[in-house]
């Protein structure tokens, strides 16, 4: 049975995306030049943050949205032998629309 994994608060769970292997000019980037992904798909993410009325303020990102993050932003974890990433909603840049499918990190298909 595959392990279900429920984000806190204002906490997603975040599946990096592979970069090309090749540049738009054709150049290969050998492995250790490249920078881990700064791209992933939301595969879940908390109720909302808490305000200090104690209300609770929705997120703006939800499962399945691509998003971009900073280089260092959250922590790696794995679940059920697959990598991910768990950050704070605040440490994501934006949201992508319209993006081309890629393939995601370690994805079983």
């Amino acid at each position: 049975m595959a392990t279900k994994f429920t984000p806190l608060h204002d906490r997603i769970l975040v599946r990096r995306v592979e970069e090309a292997d090749t540049t738009r000019g054709g150049i290969i980037i050998p492995d250790s030049a490249k920078d881990k992904p700064q791209e992933g798909e939301v595969i879940s993410a908390g109720k909302g943050k808490i305000s200090e009325e104690g209300k609770v303020r929705p997120l703006d990102v939800k499962a399945g949205d691509r998003i971009l993050f900073g280089k260092y932003s959250g922590t790696e974890i794995k679940i059920d032998g697959e990598d991910f990433v768990i950050m704070r909603e605040e440490e994501v840049l934006g949201i992508l629309t319209g993006a081309a499918k890629k393939e995601t990190v370690g994805s079983h298909k």
